[in-house]
């Protein structure tokens, strides 16, 4: 962005208009990084024909976007193809050196993440459940003290959770 507002300040101390780059789909370098930011979120197999343009494009002019991209989708497809444990623990291995090799240090908080839980990450390849349910009720039961701003009787704290949530 630093040589188009460059050109953009070249172009008016020379009195002249400047004309954006614009690319094959018709965005501007601007609008196409504001538009690709949707695309990046989902799956290439959920991609309109419009975003598959677009990230064509990106790719081509950002290739730091396209390999974080395909880090990014690596993850995904661990989760979603993995049948065992031990086919997911090899995948995770192979995913985390492909993280080392790109160097983009802010996958190194996943990385590490992974690496220091992977027991209890893998856990998740034997039946396919997480324990959201539990930080679910968690929250509730949070919620429910910090209404009465603290428990003063946990007897009849525990009374009235039974009551309420059982």
């Amino acid at each position: 962005m630093d040589l188009e507002n460059e050109n953009i300040k070249l172009a008016r101390a020379n009195h002249k208009t400047y004309k954006q780059e614009v690319f094959d789909n018709g965005d501007t370098r601007k609008q196409l990084l504001a538009r690709s930011r949707y695309l990046l979120y989902k799956a290439p197999s959920n991609w309109t024909e419009n975003q598959y343009q677009r990230s064509k494009i990106l790719f081509d002019q950002y290739p730091d976007i396209q390999l974080a991209f395909n880090l990014v989708q690596g993850l995904r497809n661990i989760f979603n193809t993995a049948k065992s444990v031990e086919t997911a623990y090899t995948k995770l291995a192979h995913w985390y050196k492909d993280v080392e090799q790109s160097g983009f240090r802010a996958f190194n908080t996943i990385a590490n993440t992974i690496t220091l839980n992977y027991r209890s990450i893998l856990n998740y390849f034997i039946n396919r459940s997480t324990n959201a349910s539990a930080e679910s009720f968690n929250a509730k039961i949070k919620a429910f003290r910090a209404q009465f701003r603290g428990v003063k009787n946990i007897e009849f704290f525990l009374f009235r959770l039974t009551t309420i949530f059982a």
